[in-house]
């Protein structure tokens, strides 16, 4: 069936809203029914939206099995890039999977596509994952030593601002996420994800030693920055001297996102786009942001890579000729296993979802709903993928 073949056609963004909409006020009571919404709800959109670009797929009823094996496919493609870990690529897809089951249950479907053997056999396993996702302490020590001296060499020597800027960025970069137990996708831009923009000095207290992040369960999270991470970045914030504290730890030094960032501040400000582009002749869009106190967006992680990679065929840091990651930089005192009681759940109060119509025409029995561990993508692709630093 296709989008024009029933007057009673139901599409997929309308049928996600529904069952964002149903989980969101089902349970209140029952764990975890007060935030399944939100932790799906990045996660079926997206599907969304790649149903649509990729394959011209809007209504629910045109979706078939080969659709969900070309999206397990697409998912497996990711992990085995890095982007996603082998875990990760199967609570997207369970997600997707448990949405579909609903519309089962309500009478929308008359199957699951996604519960096929046929689909779910190109998702990637755990056993899977690369062993260079890891870093030993060797190799964290010998790279986090690099940016040390030369950031230190940077003071010492007299070098410009602006090279003594960049090695404190690279050893804060280092630090913060070798000692703080913050993901590469919760401090760099997540270019996909509209919800992930980058850590801002806003999110640092450094009085209390704390970093806010958005948590991979898609709740704002307050991290413990210790001493080895806080003393440098403490020290590239000096010298990056940012105009206002909505400004990113790590801004990209991509010049086109730069120039489009302040394009966009600017005509929101009332300026015309002959006086924009007089200001741009003038000046360079980095230095017309400081003027203008306009925050550029946050490097990706994309960037993020690339500049680790830089760093890791500088200090001769390799695994198997491979460079080392963001993901794998933490220690093992800092990792997954013990993060959870490392970290706080934040105060802030999440938006309301925006009711849909199909909400009123079909009532389905709650499930008891799952807790979604999301680890996102710590990768990216898009216009930046030559940000080097």
């Amino acid at each position: 069936m296709t989008d024009s073949d029933s007057d009673a056609d139901v599409t997929v963004v309308d049928a996600v809203d529904a069952y964002l909409q149903r989980k969101a006020v089902g349970d209140p009571d029952g764990p975890g029914a007060g935030t399944y919404a939100s932790n799906a709800e990045s996660i079926l959109r997206r599907w969304a939206d790649w149903l649509d670009g990729e394959h011209g797929v809007r209504s629910l009823f045109a979706l078939e099995i080969e659709h969900m094996r070309a999206y397990a496919d697409e998912l497996r493609a990711r992990a085995d890039h890095g982007e996603y870990a082998a875990s990760t690529a199967g609570t997207y897809y369970a997600v997707v999977r448990a949405f579909l089951s609903w519309c089962v249950r309500g009478g929308i479907l008359e199957t699951n596509p996604a519960a096929t053997d046929a689909a779910e056999s190109a998702l990637p396993t755990a056993e899977e994952r690369p062993d260079s996702e890891f870093w030993t302490a060797d190799q964290r020590r010998r790279l986090e030593t690099h940016v040390r001296e030369r950031a230190l060499e940077a003071a010492a020597d007299g070098v410009d601002r602006d090279e003594r800027r960049n090695r404190l960025r690279e050893y804060a970069m280092v630090a913060v996420l070798a000692h703080s137990g913050v993901r590469g996708s919760e401090l760099f831009r997540v270019p996909d994800d509209e919800r992930r923009t980058g850590a801002t000095w806003d999110d640092v207290d450094f009085y209390t030693g704390t970093i806010r992040v958005l948590g991979k369960s898609q709740r704002l999270e307050d991290v413990p920055l210790p001493a080895p991470a806080r003393t440098p970045l403490r020290r590239y914030r000096v010298v990056l001297d940012p105009p206002s504290n909505d400004w990113p730890l790590f801004p990209t030094r991509h010049a086109p996102s730069i120039a489009r960032r302040v394009r966009e501040v600017l005509a929101e400000r009332g300026r015309d786009e002959d006086r924009i582009e007089s200001l741009l002749d003038e000046r360079t869009a980095t230095q017309l942001a400081r003027e203008r106190a306009i925050a550029p967006p946050a490097i990706t992680t994309e960037g993020a890579r690339s500049v680790l990679k830089r760093l890791c065929e500088a200090a001769d840091v390799d695994v198997d000729g491979d460079y080392l990651t963001p993901r794998g930089v933490r220690g093992t005192g800092t990792g997954d296993g013990e993060d959870a009681g490392y970290r706080r759940e934040a105060t802030d109060a999440k938006p309301a979802l925006r009711a849909s119509v199909l909400e009123q025409a079909i009532a389905v029995p709650e499930e008891q709903p799952a807790v979604i561990d999301v680890d996102p993508i710590d990768s990216s692709e898009g216009d930046e993928r030559s940000e080097n630093d």
